[in-house]
């Protein structure tokens, strides 16, 4: 289980997450919405330790990340899988360069990684692509690349940070079904940050929007659809006043 208890983050003078509390349970794919710069990257980088807490803190199986010493954090990190908003691929390396990285980082011999890179292109439909660049890849493309990379580690938890930002509605779709894919196949637990509402709707098991450094409710898709909140209900309707 993944849970924000109290966690405090300011940079300089800009306090931006201010007492966030959430749970995300086992095996549910936990959706973070809210307005862009309210903190929900900043909130997922905790998870991992690339960001360190004010105050507060974020315990991941039972251990305070900010307390974990460099090998207990390397690894906890083995168990995570992130996808990175734009993909964050090696331009210069291979879609198979690109996931073997991690898993020759993690002493796994030929065989098995060219087995795991096969088995996680296939489950994101890019068999085939290996040997192509990321600059070869349309945008899509290039997501699916950074969502089989995480698959590719089978990790516990899989963190999304803004998965379908700058994609078409179509591409966005897809998207979302390999993350419907993903939870079903491997049986993770996701985070996914997003403020797509109709991609929040499809792949979230509960939604939790953040507003003003907290979580301001959180619920079921049906639940939050039919939210009397006044601040969730402008954000999902999209309105401006």
């Amino acid at each position: 289980m993944i849970e924000f208890q109290e966690l405090h983050k300011a940079f300089g003078d800009k306090r931006v997450l201010q007492g966030m509390s959430l749970k995300v349970r086992d095996g549910e794919t936990m959706v973070i919405l809210g307005y862009s710069g309210t903190g929900k990257s900043v909130a997922l980088k905790h998870i991992v330790g690339l960001l360190h807490p004010d105050a507060g803190d974020v315990i991941v199986d039972g251990q305070a990340v900010s307390t974990l010493d460099r090998d207990r954090l390397t690894q906890l990190r083995q168990g995570i899988g992130y996808v990175f908003q734009f993909a964050a691929l090696f331009d210069s390396m291979s879609v198979t360069e690109n996931l073997a990285l991690g898993l020759r980082r993690r002493g796994l011999d030929d065989e098995e990684i060219e087995e795991r890179i096969s088995e996680a292109l296939a489950l994101v439909d890019l068999s085939g692509t290996g040997e192509r660049l990321p600059a070869e890849l349309s945008g899509g493309m290039r997501k699916r690349v950074g969502i089989a990379r995480a698959i590719a580690l089978r990790p516990r938890y899989i963190l999304y940070d803004e998965p379908t930002t700058g994609l078409d509605p179509v591409t966005s779709a897809v998207i979302d079904q390999l993350m419907i894919r993903t939870r079903e196949h491997l049986g993770v637990t996701g985070v996914v940050v997003t403020h797509d509402m109709r991609s929040a709707y499809s792949v979230g098991d509960r939604i939790a929007m953040l507003y003003e450094g907290r979580i301001r409710q959180v619920g079921t898709v049906a639940e939050i659809q039919e939210t009397q909140d006044p601040v969730v209900r402008q954000f999902i309707e999209g309105r401006a006043e």
